[in-house]
């Protein structure tokens, strides 16, 4: 089979042999790239977004930790969610030079439609398979970005 066919064409690995032909190293650069959808928050901005709905208002610093960045990443990411009026800065009521990044009521509707234009792209994509095989990739998954975490 050529590398121009479809990954689901492929045969599939030999799950007691190790990646022989490196094709996870591809594959997951391949999902990276392919899970946007259309016309949807970039992922960088995307990330940004859940982090302050997970947390609430956050300082950069603070918000860098959490992505696992440095704090002119998050002020550069933020920049173009700022202007969108996405997000907005909220002074702390202690010292009102300080400012904590928060989301804006735009910025949540927002990540609420993306969330579920994921959703939908990920049921159909998914929708052959069993809730095993779904709760097993999900595991795997988690795993794999766990991983990736601890590095840090």
């Amino acid at each position: 089979m050529s590398r121009d066919e479809p990954a689901c064409a492929r045969p599939l690995p030999d799950p007691d042999r190790p990646d022989p032909d490196g094709q996870l190293p591809y594959q997951v650069a391949v999902f990276a790239r392919r899970i946007s959808v259309a016309g949807e928050l970039d992922r960088a901005a995307f990330l940004l977004l859940e982090q302050l709905a997970a947390t609430g208002p956050a300082n950069v610093k603070t918000l860098a930790a959490g992505l696992g960045v440095d704090s002119s990443t998050v002020t550069r990411q933020a920049a173009p969610l700022l202007r969108e009026r996405l997000v907005a800065r909220l002074p702390y009521p202690a010292d009102r030079r300080a400012v904590r990044l928060a989301l804006t009521p735009l910025g949540a509707g927002r990540l609420a439609e993306v969330r579920e234009r994921r959703r939908e792209l990920i049921a159909e994509l998914t929708a052959g398979w069993t809730p095993g095989e779904r709760a097993v990739f999900c595991a795997l998954l988690a795993r794999f970005n766990d991983g990736l975490l601890d590095r840090r």
